[in-house]
C-alpha cells in the first residue's frame, strides 16, 4: 500500500496526498521526475499519481516517468494528470501502460475511485498468487493519425481504445455517420501487437450481396461466371493483420452464417472450393445503426452480435463534443492550405457559428465545411465564407437558465435584436461556465484562453464564475 504523488505543484500533491492518505495508503511526494527516480531506486510502489508536464525536467515529462516504472516496476499502477489533455493524450497514455488518465480540475471521487479499484486488484492478486511475468505493454507510438480533441467525452473513448488495442479481442464501433469509425478502427491495429501486418478496410454497404462473399473470402476459377482465375480473398490477404468491416448491419443474413462461422473456426472457405484455408485475423466492424434494435428487427442475428461485441466502442456526435469543434477547425483549416501557405484564422463570429450549429454530419461535415471556407476566405475566416446551412444555424433547445439571458435566435435575424459580438461573447462564456458548473479552469479550456484571460472578461461583462476545486487546480 505504497503510493507516491508527482506534481511541481505543492498544493495539487498535497491535496491528492491527503485524499489517499485517508484511502489507507503510505504516501510519499516528489516535486520532479528526478525526485520521483530517486523514490523509484529506493522503494517498491503499488500505485503513482504523476502529472504529464513538470517544469525544470528538461525533456523528462510524466511519460518519463511512465515508461521507467512499467520498465522496472510493472506491477506499479501509473496514472497520469495534465491540465492540458487531449484524445492522443488519453490513447498514448493508456496504451502504454498507464492504469488510468485525468484532466484537471478532476473530483476527490476519481482519486478514491482508482485507490479502491487497485487495492481490489492487488487483494485478487494476492489470493492468486500470480506469479508468472506478464508480457510486457506496447512500446509508445507516436500517433499520426487524425485522432483531434480535448473533450472528456472523447477523452473517454480514447482511453477505453488504448486498453482494448493491445488484446486480441473483436471490437464493434457504433456512432453516427462522420464520426471517425474507420480512424479508430486504425488506432486499434496501429497500437496492437498486429501492427506491422495488413489492416485491411471492407466497406460492407458498398459491396452488392451477391459478391461480397467472394470479396472477402475469395473463389476459384469457374465457380461462377467471370471468375476465370483463382483469386484471394481479403480475409487472406489480411492474415495476422486485421479486417475492419464497416457498416457490417448492412449485410444480408446469408453471408452473416458465413461470417459467424468464420469468426468462430477461424478459417475461410473459397466460393467454389471444397477446402477451408485456416486465417488469423482480428475484427473491428462497425455500424452506424443501433444493433440491438436491428437484432430485434431480424435483420442482423443475434449470435454474430454477440461475437462482434466483445468489446463495444461507442463515438459520441461532434454536437456532444463541443469543446473538439475549435481544435479540429483549427486542424482541418491548416492542413488545407498546405505547409508553405500563410496560416488561416477564423474570426470570433465565424468560430461562433462552428461552434453552435448540430453538425448532423459530424466530423466529415465539419471538415468540408473548413475546407470549402480556407478555400473561399482571404486569410480570415468570416461568416459569409461558412456554408448557408451553417450561417443560418442557431441553438433553440437553448433555454434562458443556460444563456444568462433570453433564448438565442437566428444568426441571421433581421429584425432589432442582432447582437453585438460582445454579447454573443458575453452569452459563450455564460453557457460554458454553466455547463462546467461554475469551475474556471475547465471552462479557460474549453475555451480555449487562459485562466487569467478568462478572469479579465468575467470581470469586463460582470459575470460571477463558480469556485474551482482546489484539489485539482494547476
Amino acid at each position: 500500500m505504497r503510493a507516491l504523488v508527482v506534481d511541481d505543484d505543492q498544493l495539487i500533491r498535497s491535496n491528492v496526498a491527503e485524499v489517499l492518505s485517508n484511502e489507507g495508503w503510505d504516501v510519499s511526494e516528489a516535486p520532479s521526475v528526478e525526485r520521483a527516480l530517486a523514490l523509484l531506486e529506493d522503494d517498491e510502489w503499488s500505485l503513482v499519481f504523476c502529472d504529464v508536464r513538470l517544469s525544470a525536467d528538461g525533456d523528462r515529462d510524466g511519460y518519463h516517468v511512465l515508461r521507467r516504472f512499467t520498465e522496472e516496476q510493472p506491477d506499479a499502477q501509473i496514472i497520469l494528470m495534465t491540465g492540458h489533455g487531449s484524445a492522443v493524450g488519453a490513447l498514448d497514455a493508456v496504451s502504454s501502460g498507464a492504469y488510468d488518465y485525468l484532466m484537471k480540475p478532476f473530483e476527490i471521487g476519481d482519486i478514491k475511485r482508482i485507490s479502491q479499484a487497485v487495492v481490489r486488484g492487488l487483494k485478487k492478486r494476492e489470493r492468486r498468487k500470480i506469479t508468472d511475468e506478464l508480457p510486457p505493454p506496447p512500446s509508445v507510438y507516436t500517433s499520426d493519425i487524425d485522432l483531434i480533441g480535448v473533450s472528456a467525452a472523447f477523452v473517454e473513448v480514447m482511453k477505453l481504445v488504448g486498453r482494448v488495442a493491445a488484446t486480441n479481442l473483436p471490437v464493434l464501433i457504433t456512432g453516427e455517420s462522420g464520426t471517425g469509425k474507420e480512424i479508430v478502427a486504425r488506432a486499434i491495429h496501429r497500437r496492437s501487437r498486429r501492427a506491422d501486418h495488413p489492416f485491411v478496410a471492407v466497406n460492407c454497404g458498398a459491396l452488392p450481396a451477391e459478391l461480397i462473399e467472394s470479396e472477402l473470402f475469395g473463389h476459384v476459377r469457374g465457380s461462377f461466371t467471370g471468375a476465370t482465375v483463382d483469386r484471394r480473398g481479403l480475409w487472406q490477404e489480411a492474415d495476422h493483420g486485421a479486417v475492419f468491416l464497416d457498416e457490417i448491419t448492412e449485410t444480408s443474413l446469408a453471408f452473416q452464417v458465413k461470417l459467424l462461422r468464420a469468426l468462430q473456426e477461424g478459417e475461410v472457405r473459397r466460393v467454389g472450393s471444397n477446402q477451408t484455408l485456416r486465417v488469423d485475423v482480428r475484427v473491428i466492424a462497425a455500424t452506424n445503426r443501433d444493433a440491438d434494435e436491428e437484432v430485434r428487427a431480424g435483420r442482423f442475428r443475434q449470435d454474430l452480435l454477440y461475437r462482434l461485441n466483445a468489446v463495444t466502442i461507442n463515438l459520441p456526435p461532434l454536437r456532444e463534443r463541443r469543446e473538439d469543434i475549435r481544435p479540429l477547425a483549427n486542424y482541418f483549416g491548416g492542413r488545407t492550405i498546405g505547409p508553405d501557405a500563410r496560416s488561416v484564422s477564423f474570426s470570433k463570429e465565424a468560430m461562433w457559428l462552428l461552434e453552435n450549429y448540430e453538425w448532423p454530419g459530424n466530423i466529415r461535415e465539419l471538415e468540408n465545411a473548413v475546407v470549402r471556407a480556407v478555400a473561399l476566405c482571404d486569410q480570415i475566416v468570416r461568416p459569409e465564407d461558412l456554408p448557408e446551412r451553417v450561417r443560418r444555424s442557431y441553438r433553440p433547445g437553448v433555454s434562458a437558465a443556460a444563456t444568462g439571458s433570453s433564448q438565442l435566435g437566428p444568426v441571421n435575424s433581421t429584425d432589432d435584436s442582432v447582437l453585438s459580438l460582445a454579447e454573443l461573447e458575453r452569452r459563450h462564456i455564460t453557457r460554458v461556465l454553466a455547463r462546467t458548473g461554475g469551475n474556471k479552469q475547465a471552462a479557460a479550456r474549453i475555451l480555449g484562453i487562459d485562466r487569467t484571460t478568462l478572469q479579465r472578461k468575467l470581470e469586463r461583462y460582470e459575470l460571477e464564475g463558480g469556485g474551482t476545486n482546489a484539489a485539482a487546480q494547476s
